[in-house]
């Protein structure tokens, strides 16, 4: 399995806990709705930063 899906496992459950833990205080739903489209946000930018490639190093010229 691949970082980045960790990192979206990882968001989806997290997520998960928070629209329940929201709910669980009556926070109005369309709040609920917001908040979570701003943690998935986060999340994908958050993984896609984390787990991109890096360019490979390049070679140095010769003398």
């Amino acid at each position: 399995m691949s970082a980045f899906m960790l990192y979206i496992i990882g968001f989806i459950i997290l997520l998960g806990g928070l629209i329940y833990g929201a709910w669980l205080i009556h926070i109005p739903q369309t709040w609920i709705i917001v908040g979570s489209l701003i943690v998935i946000g986060l999340g994908v930018m958050s993984a896609v930063s984390h787990t991109k490639r890096r360019d490979p190093p390049s070679e140095a010229p010769e003398a």
